[in-house]
């Protein structure tokens, strides 16, 4: 998780991020999002909204554990992003699929 984590830094320093549950489903639906991340303390309502469009637009979802996005994008509180850099969107899927069956 933390180097998913800390690539998600690298992606809001370069400036290919996108925060706030609003904004991230519209760069979903508009096709300028290659993965989204959700935090795993998102309310109910952001889970559905942004569930929903990543799944009828074929995004990627991917959930981070509680109060831990906020922290890695220098953006406390945050609770949704989208990676809009295609290479980078890949590099996060493979560490959190990586880190998730455990081979880190």
């Amino acid at each position: 998780m933390e180097r998913m984590l800390n690539m998600l830094g690298l992606c809001a320093r370069a400036g290919r991020l996108i925060t706030g549950e609003k904004a991230c489903v519209q760069a979903v639906r508009g096709g300028d999002a290659f993965v989204a991340l959700l935090d795993g303390a998102a309310s109910a309502n952001a889970v559905k909204a942004l569930g929903d469009a990543c799944h009828s637009h074929d995004v990627p979802l991917v959930r981070t554990g509680a109060y831990r996005l906020g922290d890695a994008i220098g953006k406390p509180g945050r609770m949704a992003a989208v990676v809009t850099d295609a290479g980078m969107a890949k590099r996060i899927i493979e560490l959190s699929r990586a880190e998730t069956i455990g081979d880190v």
